[in-house]
C-alpha cells in the first residue's frame, strides 16, 4: 500500500539562534493513540475498501523496528488512551502486559489520555513507577509477579493538583525533551478538559483540567529557553472529517485516513479550536480520543498551515512524522506526515511479526485463558454491531440489546426502562477477527464489550427528568462529541437536531410501551454505575431518587445472562426504537 505523505515547509524554529552553517537531519516520530491495551489485532477496513486484521504488538514492533532500520532518529511517542477499556487478555491483568509492550518497543513519552484516570491518580501513578500496591489485588502483578513499571513517560501540561488535594503543581511533567544522536526533540502533552465528565469522578476529584491550548502555551517559552530542535505536541484530543454541510448535503465523501492535507476538519471540533491557538514554534500535532484517522491541516495563531494528524484506535495506524531539522541553528525545515497501515495480515504472511511480542501475547493469552475461553452463548447472526465507524451518535444493534438486557436483568427491581451509554461499548460482539463456529461467543467477546467492569444501578426519575436527561445528549460537553443513550424495547422517542438546546425533543414523542410519558409520573430506570453517578455529562442522574445499587450484578454479568436467555433469536438489527426528525 503506498504511502501517501503531506509536506509542509516551515519557517518556524524551536528556538531562534544565530544564524550558522545548517546542519539538516532526518528524525521520524511514530505516533501510537488509543490503544487501549490491544494486544492482538482487530478488524478494519482500509481506504481502497480491503477488510483486514490490523494493529496488535506484533505488527506494531515490526513497522517501529522497520522504521528504526531505515532511520535511527525515530522516536515512538503516544497520543494517550494506551490503557484502560482494554480487551480481557490485557484488562483482566491491569494493562501490564500493555506497558511492558510499549516499553519493549522503546515508546518514550505519551500524552495523558482519559482512560488513564480510569482506575484513579494513584492507580496510574502505580503504572507508571511500577509496584504492587493496587486498589484490584485480583489483577495487579499477575501478569509478573513484580511490575516494574512504563519506562515512558506519561505527561501533561494541563493536568493539576487542586486547591482540596493540599499539593501544587502538576502530577505529571508537562513536557520532556528527547535526545536522539545529538538532536533534542521536545514533547508537550495535554489531555482533554473534559476528564472530570468522562471517567469516575472521586478518581481525579483532586484534579483539574485546565485548557488545552493556555497549559501549553504556558510552557512554550521555559521549552523554547533550553534550545530544542523541535517541539512536538502530543495532545488526547481530536476532531472528526464534516460530512454534511449546514442544509444537510453530504460533503468530504473521498476523505479518509490517507487523504494528504485536508482541510475537512469540523470547525467545531474540539482539535480545531486548540490548534488555532497553540503556539506556532509547536510544528506538528499529534491528536487522539475521537478514534478517527485523518492527515489534516489547521491553521496556527499566524494563519499558517500546520499538520494536525490523528491514526485510528486499537493500533490500527501508526501516525507518522518525517522531520527536515536544521541541527545547527535549532530549526525545523519541513514536515511530512503520514497515517501507515499496520497490517497484521500482511506481516504474518510474509513472516516478519516482532518474536518478542509473540511471547507477550502468548504469556498473557496463558494467564486469561481459562476464563476468556469460556463459551457464553450463541447468536442469530455472526455477529452484532456497535455502530458503524463506531460512531456514538446513533442507536446501534448492540447498544439495543445491550439496553434490553439491563432491563431484563433488573425487572426485579422494577425497572421500566434502561439506558446505556455507547462510549461504554466498547467492541462488536465478537469483532471480526474473533467470529467463531456455530456464532459462539465466549467471556473474551463479552468483555471486550464492556471492560470497565461497571455495576448496575436502578432509580426513579420523573418523566420531566427523562426528558431533560435526553437533552443533555446534544448539549453543554455534549454538544461537541453527542453521545446518544441507548435505550430498552418499548421506550422510544424523536429528535429534531436543529432545535435549541433544551428543545431538541418534545416530551409528547417520548413513549414508553407506545404511550407519552407524563412529565410527574415516576420511573424506575435501570442502568450503570458510571451513568448513574453523572458520567458522560448526563448530570440529572445526580438528581433521581430511590437510588439501588446492585454492586454484584456487572455489566458483563448482565450481558452475558440475557445473552443465555436470548441469543439464538439477537441479529444484527437497529430496532429504531430512536427516530430523527
Amino acid at each position: 500500500m503506498p504511502v501517501l505523505l503531506l509536506t509542509v515547509a516551515l519557517g518556524l524554529t524551536a528556538c531562534t539562534t544565530g544564524t550558522r552553517t545548517p546542519e539538516p537531519t532526518n528524525v521520524t516520530i511514530l505516533g501510537l493513540n488509543d490503544f487501549h491495551g490491544n494486544l492482538t489485532p482487530t478488524s478494519f477496513t482500509t481506504a481502497e475498501g480491503a477488510k483486514i486484521s490490523a494493529g496488535g504488538i506484533e505488527a506494531i514492533a515490526a513497522e517501529v523496528n522497520d522504521a528504526r532500520k531505515a532511520n535511527p532518529n525515530t522516536i515512538l511517542v503516544g497520543g494517550g488512551d494506551l490503557i484502560g477499556a482494554s480487551p480481557i487478555t490485557s484488562g483482566l491483568l491491569r494493562d501490564e502486559p500493555a506497558v511492558y509492550a510499549l516499553n519493549d518497543m522503546g515508546m518514550k513519552v505519551s500524552a495523558l489520555g482519559n482512560h488513564e484516570f480510569d482506575q484513579g491518580l494513584d492507580e496510574l501513578f502505580r503504572m507508571q513507577n511500577g509496584g504492587c500496591n493496587s486498589n484490584d489485588a485480583s489483577k495487579a502483578c499477575k501478569y509478573d509477579t513484580t511490575y516494574t513499571g512504563a519506562t515512558f513517560k506519561w505527561i501533561g501540561a494541563n493536568v493539576e493538583y487542586n486547591a482540596t488535594s493540599g499539593k501544587t503543581g502538576t502530577p505529571f511533567a508537562p513536557y520532556v525533551i528527547q535526545e536522539i544522536n545529538g538532536l533534542k526533540i521536545a514533547f508537550v502533552g495535554a489531555v482533554t478538559k473534559t476528564t472530570p465528565g468522562i471517567v469516575s469522578p472521586d478518581g481525579v476529584k483532586m484534579l483539574n483540567f485546565t485548557d488545552e491550548a493556555a497549559a501549553v502555551n504556558k510552557y512554550i517559552p521555559e521549552i523554547k529557553s533550553k534550545k530544542p530542535d523541535a517541539i512536538i505536541m502530543l495532545i488526547h484530543e481530536g476532531g472528526e472529517i464534516l460530512r454534511k454541510d449546514k442544509d444537510g448535503k453530504e460533503i468530504n465523501k473521498d476523505v479518509t485516513y490517507n487523504t494528504v492535507g485536508c482541510k475537512a476538519l469540523d470547525d467545531t471540533s474540539p482539535i480545531v479550536g486548540i490548534a488555532k491557538r497553540v503556539d506556532p514554534a509547536v510544528s506538528a500535532i499529534i491528536s487522539g480520543h475521537t478514534h478517527q484517522g485523518y492527515n489534516c491541516l489547521v491553521p496556527d495563531p499566524t494563519g499558517k498551515d500546520r499538520i494536525v494528524i490523528q491514526g485510528d484506535f486499537y493500533g490500527h495506524l501508526l501516525q507518522r512524522l518525517d522531520l527536515v531539522v536544521d541541527k545547527a541553528n535549532h530549526k525545523v525545515m519541513q514536515v511530512q506526515a503520514a497515517n501507515l497501515v499496520v497490517n497484521y495480515d500482511a506481516r504474518k504472511a510474509s513472516g516478519t511479526l516482532a518474536a518478542n511480542m509473540t511471547a507477550i501475547v502468548n504469556k498473557a493469552n496463558d494467564k486469561v485463558a481459562a476464563i476468556k475461553n469460556v463459551q457464553i452463548a450463541t447468536l442469530g447472526d455472526p455477529q452484532i454491531q456497535r455502530g458503524i465507524s463506531n460512531a456514538r451518535n446513533t442507536e446501534s444493534a448492540l447498544g439495543d440489546v445491550i439496553a434490553d438486557a439491563l432491563l431484563y436483568t433488573t425487572k426485579a427491581q422494577g425497572s421500566q426502562i434502561a439506558l446505556m451509554n455507547p462510549g461504554g461499548i466498547r467492541a462488536d460482539l465478537p469483532d471480526a477477527t474473533a467470529i467463531k463456529p456455530g456464532n459462539a461467543v465466549n467471556f473474551g467477546d463479552v468483555f471486550a464489550v464492556h471492560p470497565f467492569g461497571n455495576t448496575t444501578t436502578v432509580l426513579t426519575l420523573t418523566g420531566q427528568q427523562i426528558k431533560d436527561l435526553l437533552e443533555q445528549q446534544w448539549s453543554g460537553a455534549n454538544a461537541s462529541a453527542i453521545k446518544l443513550l441507548q435505550v430498552s424495547e418499548g421506550f422510544s422517542y424523536k429528535y429534531t437536531l436543529s432545535n435549541p438546546d433544551g428543545q431538541r425533543v418534545n416530551i409528547a414523542d417520548i413513549t414508553l410501551n407506545g404511550t407519552p410519558i407524563s412529565a410527574t409520573a415516576n420511573y424506575r430506570v435501570a442502568t450503570n454505575n458510571f451513568l448513574a453517578a453523572g458520567g458522560d455529562n448526563f448530570t440529572v442522574f445526580k438528581n433521581a431518587t430511590n437510588v439501588v445499587q446492585l454492586p454484584g450484578l456487572s455489566d458483563t454479568d448482565v450481558l452475558s445472562t440475557y445473552l443465555k436467555a436470548f441469543g439464538p433469536s439477537l441479529k444484527n438489527v437497529v430496532k429504531g426504537r430512536i427516530v430523527k426528525l
